[in-house]
């Protein structure tokens, strides 16, 4: 069991092992619901959302199920299922209460169900030892550094559009290069906390 305290794993999961920009998960949505800032604020509501009831409903799930039961090796398969309910439920309430959102998320909001960010802090809190609360607090942070990665990025491709870039240079390698520095800059972070 972790003895880390609630703000580490808060200011982990946002800035030092922001799941993103450190750890490199979730890079689909963050390259394609990143063009504008509204759709990559709705994208990140809904997945700080899913993480936040998925961990809530894995955590019991693998340790009072399947750890018990010797069915840890199901941990994944468990997970994504859960994952996956979860994630119609996003996408009914935002169909049917936020439709413009709902047109604007398109066909990324059903990959939420297989966004490696939403299903690697459900495993990293196991694998980490975090009790139930640890587990949530940690999953909000890496929601909430999702969310601070796809502001950002909308931030800076809002630029990029006004900006003048050489021919060769325009669309995805442009993309790809500005990534690469905002991912730089979360390289300062490393070693906050001994985390």
């Amino acid at each position: 069991m972790s003895n880390t305290s609630f703000f580490a794993i808060l200011i982990g999961g946002l800035l030092v092992n922001n799941f993103v920009l450190s750890q490199f998960l979730g890079i689909c949505p963050f390259l394609g619901v990143s063009k504008k800032l509204n759709s990559a604020v709705g994208m990140s509501v809904a997945v700080i959302f899913v993480m936040l009831m998925a961990t809530a409903a894995t955590h019991p799930i693998y340790t009072y199920l399947l750890l018990p039961n010797d069915l840890a090796y199901l941990q994944t398969i468990v997970f994504i299922l859960i994952i996956a309910a979860l994630v119609q439920l996003v996408e009914i309430v935002l169909r049917r209460f936020i439709p413009p959102l709902y047109n604007a998320l398109g066909i990324y909001l059903p990959l939420i169900t297989t966004n490696c960010a939403v299903l690697g802090v459900t495993i990293l809190n196991i694998d980490s030892g975090y009790t139930f609360v640890q587990s949530l607090v940690n999953a909000l942070g890496a929601g909430l550094g999702f969310l601070l990665a796809m502001v950002m990025f909308a931030g800076v491709r809002e630029r990029l559009e006004s900006a003048e870039i050489p021919e060769s240079l325009k669309g995805l390698p442009i993309t790809l290069v500005a990534a690469s520095i905002v991912s730089v800059s979360f390289l300062g972070f490393q070693g906050l906390f001994g985390l």
